[in-house]
């Protein structure tokens, strides 16, 4: 296959990056051997020191195996990989080989998010619940400006996760949030249903601050499924979320 030679600066990041892309795409198919490290430096004109590294990087992402004898293998990505490769593809301005992915991401924040909101209120942390009290209060002036009501969602859910006291949602949340999901461009306008809830949003911060678990859950629910179930609402409709 033809690979391009890269640049000097940085070269095991575009080795590293044109591998990857290679394997994720298919072009390169589960225990299938890449080229050895001498073949792979020629092609790319680099030394064998940014092939060996970038070999490293795609074994940590779970892409290849090194096997006995210094054979690197393809590891099929949707056995071993993790969130880290997703993120790694969004850093590059790259997405999966999956076309449902951004539902399947919004469809995972869903769940995230809605045991986190639970368990945030029975959890009751005051510094957090305070906190979420005021942002969510905040929140409704933004409308109808979706990218500003982005981000300010962002860190209202960044509380919520933080306030539930659970280590492993809040490190798939900050990967979730990472680089726009970190599947790819994910517009504030296919969001907006979820956005443009104001008072859906006060609705949750209440149920957490009165140490509601189940009815936190419920609102965050609503929220969180909105945009999977829920078509993009009209102008009219974002003038209408400040009240």
């Amino acid at each position: 296959m033809a690979f391009v030679p890269v640049p000097r600066a940085s070269v095991s990041d575009h080795v590293f990056g044109q591998l990857r892309d290679a394997i994720v795409s298919g072009r390169y198919q589960p225990e299938e051997t890449l080229p050895g490290e001498r073949d792979l430096a020629a092609t790319f004109a680099v030394n064998r020191h940014a092939v060996r590294e970038a070999l490293r990087r795609l074994q940590q992402l779970g892409l290849v195996r090194v096997s006995q004898g210094g054979a690197t293998r393809v590891l099929d990505w949707r056995v071993h990989a993790g969130l880290d490769l997703a993120l790694s593809l969004a850093r590059s301005g790259d997405v999966l080989p999956v076309e449902t992915l951004v539902r399947d991401m919004l469809e995972m924040r869903a769940c995230i998010g809605i045991d986190a909101a639970r368990l945030c209120a029975e959890r009751g942390d005051p510094e957090v619940t305070a906190a979420l009290v005021r942002a969510a209060e905040e929140y409704g002036a933004l409308a109808p400006d979706l990218d500003r009501m982005h981000e300010a969602n962002i860190a209202i859910w960044w509380l919520i996760v933080r306030g539930s006291g659970n280590t492993a949602y809040l490190l798939a949340f900050n990967s979730l949030v990472a680089g726009t999901f970190a599947v790819g461009d994910v517009p504030p306008d296919a969001r907006a249903a979820e956005l443009l809830d104001v008072a859906g949003h006060r609705r949750l911060a209440a149920a957490v601050a009165a140490g509601q678990g189940t009815a936190a859950a419920r609102h965050a629910r609503a929220l969180l499924t909105a945009p999977v179930t829920t078509p993009t609402p009209t102008p009219a409709t974002r003038r209408e979320a400040r009240a």
